[in-house]
């Protein structure tokens, strides 16, 4: 089983000619062809490799569309992260879908802000910008409702293309699921056994019923901004009711989380989204038949309020997140560790913030093109992405500050670390070595930096989370270079630079985000890199944003589960080896395995996060119980091989570190294995260049791989072959 590199199923296996025995090709099973040349192994022993790279990508269209979706991911995975104490599961629950829903109404008013804002009541309303824009100036000199409710079909069209791309199912598992029987009652056992689809259909109507809520609300704002009539009032009260609806939906886990039986609770839904839409109709019909005058001003009147609001929402809802967190957390754990829920939505928020802000910004500056200063479309965009995109700026520039004081500040002490371990396990080098010993002990220090990582995402968590909150001064009709020139004393031209310059910085992450997506389909090299951040986000079910990508665990974990069922009950014993991510997926495979399959079962693992993100990120599915259970029912068959100079696999039971006490005993004490990284530093006589230094690579070509494999073989009552027969 690869990690998230996206190997192919001849470099899983090491071999030329492979050819596929069960599966398809996004997900498939692979063996050596038996006709081909490198189909010799170790005796009674047949190599098979699963390979699942292409579910999380697929198609470069969908691996696109991964970069647009990134935010609403991020806060997916957020209610993955809650603490294992499950008193407060429920709260946790309800404000990370919370959060997730004001990434909808986000989308929603970023493209509202394009189509109404700068087109439909600034754009249209300016001579110099319609000049030579022929796709526009047909709709200039029409009623200001009418030219309301034909650009209303933007937003309304990109919320129906988002609902249409999550409405699509990713693929059918009926045929994938694994036995009933004895299943694990582990969290992490329970992933892919459950139908998710009816969840995620219920959140897919209420968001969608709150999308087109919010497109209501914005154009019935704008409408009673010149004297509210019956009617205006009376669809405003309703579309708040949809969202009041929409909200405590979501509030109430034990009602949206029940199972595909409940027919009553879909109805519900479903009906909640129709009416979002059947109101939707009627206020675009009720835009252009109101005769009354509009509010002039220099935007869309109440755009610039809701999105502020919308903001002091996000804000409050992240506050809360981070009490629940700490008050509920572990009480032995460290105190960092309990805010990845925190962090990872507040990333997502950010940069859902961030996109929106550029969006519009990026609009702005195309139509005010050649439009000399006070001529162009009013105020330009709204004060509080102006803020957004300052607080954005701030925070990254911030973290990136305190990151290299971190680096520098921490070089001395993981360097001596470092030292120590390389003096124990290359007591004898040469003097010519020490060149090489100096790249050991750099590589070892760097390995050991991903401890600092944790301090440094909840600072940026936190500093997101006040750039959020600062969005408000905007209400205030202040700009950031008048507040800071008038509080600080730095040059207002200055700050406005900074943000002109942050913009660009924005659209080039963005840029960086599709190039890299491209290559991580097309290049398995670049993959490894640039499909980490996928691999890992879709590996965890839609439970709090329907909008995001769909999971390829789901397909994946019961899959396995039935290939190693039928091996097992064919006759065969089976070594399940697992590098990096491909040893999360064995460990929630082996918990769903029946006992009688378990007990022909061995496990080797390498590279693998387990223990050192894993449990640290998600305690309430990998905790101490669960990677017990997972020995437990291998028959404590299990081998953990881990370096020092991997930055991300790591022990799961005890680190065995020379001059350190055990830590563990009992058959827990027999699963880690560290090896040497690299196996020596002196060249040998058949080689120019001394041993590679590994780091996270996988390892099945080192000859420390093949012996554990050969003694799983032989715990496992199987026949292999002598130590040093070839493999």
């Amino acid at each position: 089983m690869h990690g998230v590199s996206g190997a192919s199923a001849a470099q899983v296996l090491d071999l030329q000619q492979t050819a596929q025995v069960a599966g398809d090709r996004s997900g498939g099973f692979y063996r050596p062809r038996p006709q081909g040349s490198d189909s010799s192994g170790a005796h009674g022993v047949t190599l098979e490799a699963y390979r699942w790279g292409d579910l999380p990508s697929g198609t470069v269209a969908r691996t696109l569309a991964v970069v647009f979706l990134l935010p609403f991911m991020l806060v997916n995975v957020a209610i993955w992260m809650r603490p294992a104490n499950p008193g407060s599961e429920a709260v946790v629950k309800s404000l990370c879908r919370l959060l997730a829903l004001t990434l909808t109404v986000l989308y929603v008013l970023a493209i509202a802000g394009v189509a109404l804002d700068l087109i439909g009541w600034k754009c249209l309303s300016s001579p110099r910008c319609l000049a030579g824009r022929s796709w526009l100036s047909w709709l200039s000199g029409r009623p200001l409702g009418l030219r309301l409710a034909v650009l209303a079909l933007v937003p309304a069209a990109a919320i129906g293309l988002i609902w249409r791309i999550s409405n699509r199912p990713g693929r059918s598992f009926e045929a994938f699921r694994a036995p009933d029987e004895d299943i694990s009652a582990s969290r992490l056992g329970a992933l892919g056994q459950w139908d998710a689809e009816p969840l995620v259909g219920r959140l897919r109507a209420i968001h969608v019923a709150a999308a087109f809520a919010t497109l209501d609300l914005t154009l019935l704002l704008a409408r009673a901004a010149s004297g509210a009539t019956a009617i205006t009032i009376s669809l405003t009260v309703v579309t708040g009711m949809v969202l009041v609806c929409c909200v405590g939906l979501l509030c109430t886990p034990p009602l949206i989380d029940r199972g595909a039986d409940d027919q009553r609770l879909d109805r519900v839904t479903r009906t909640l989204r129709t009416a979002a839409i059947v109101l939707t109709v009627v206020v675009l019909v009720h835009l252009p038949t109101d005769a009354r005058q509009w509010h002039e001003g220099h935007g869309l009147p109440g755009y610039e309020t809701s999105l502020t609001g919308l903001f002091v929402a996000q804000t409050a809802l992240l506050a809360a997140l981070g009490v629940v967190l700490l008050c509920r957390r572990n009480r032995g754990a460290t105190p960092l560790y309990g805010l990845g829920a925190l962090v990872v939505a507040a990333t997502g928020i950010s940069l859902a913030v961030a996109y929106s802000a550029e969006l519009v910004y990026r609009v702005a500056d195309f139509l005010d093109r050649d439009v000399p200063t006070g001529e162009g479309i009013a105020t330009g965009p709204p004060r509080a992405y102006t803020w957004a995109i300052h607080g954005f700026i701030r925070a990254l520039l911030a973290t990136l500050i305190v990151a290299g004081l971190v680096i520098v500040l921490s070089r001395r002490s993981r360097r001596r670390a470092a030292a120590a371990i390389v003096a124990h396990d290359y007591p004898d080098a040469p003097a010519e070595a020490r060149p090489r010993l100096r790249q050991v002990r750099d590589a070892i220090a760097r390995a050991r930096f991903t401890e600092k990582l944790v301090p440094l995402a909840v600072l940026y968590g936190c500093l997101t989370g006040l750039a959020t909150a600062t969005a408000t001064i905007g209400l205030l009709g202040e700009f950031p270079g008048d507040v800071i020139e008038r509080n600080i004393g730095l040059p207002a031209g200055l700050i406005t630079f900074g943000i002109a310059f942050g913009s660009w910085v924005i659209a080039a992450i963005i840029l960086g985000l599709l190039i890299g997506g491209i290559f991580a389909y097309r290049t398995e090299p670049y993959r490894r890199h640039i499909g980490v951040l996928w691999d890992l986000g879709t590996f965890w079910p839609r439970a709090a944003h329907p909008f995001a990508p769909p999971c390829y665990s789901e397909r994946a974990v019961p899959e396995l589960a039935r290939r190693i069922t039928y091996l097992v009950e064919r006759g065969d014993a089976v070594v399940l080896t697992g590098h990096s991510h491909g040893s999360v997926l064995l460990a929630a495979t082996v918990l769903q395995l029946p006992p009688h399959v378990g007990s022909r079962v061995a496990l080797l693992t390498h590279g693998s996060p387990l223990r050192r993100l894993y449990a640290r990120l998600f305690p309430s599915y990998v905790d101490d119980a669960a990677l017990h259970e997972i020995g437990h029912r291998v028959g404590w068959r299990w081998v953990n091989l881990w370096s020092d100079a991997d930055p991300i696999g790591g022990w799961i039971f005890a680190a065995h570190r020379p001059h350190t006490p055990a830590g563990t005993s009992g058959p827990t004490a027999t699963v880690d294995r560290r090896y040497r990284d690299p196996c020596d530093v002196v060249t040998p006589p058949s080689d120019s260049v001394p041993p590679p230094i590994q780091g996270h690579w996988p390892r099945e070509s080192d000859q420390q791989f093949t012996e554990v494999i050969r003694e799983l073989v032989q715990r496992l009552g199987g026949r292999a072959d002598p130590p040093d027969a070839p493999t």
